[in-house]
């Protein structure tokens, strides 16, 4: 995900994706310890997203409060 299409979601749905990609991040955790992994640079590729969504989450919550 590109950092403007997760700007573009709500709050709620940002919560949403973390848990999803988090949840297929764990999966696919386990499939590379029993070897099952064929494409180990999509871990690579789920932590950077999980962390732009959270970036983004921290810099929707700092404008909220200043905004009201």
């Amino acid at each position: 995900m590109t950092p403007k299409e997760i700007r573009e979601l709500a709050p709620a749905e940002i919560t949403t994706k973390l848990r999803e990609i988090r949840e297929e991040l764990l999966q696919l955790r386990l499939r590379k310890q029993t070897g099952q992994v064929e494409k180990t640079d999509k871990l690579r590729t789920l932590r950077k997203d999980i962390a732009r969504l959270e970036t983004i989450t921290r810099e929707k919550a700092r404008k909220a409060p200043a905004a009201a």
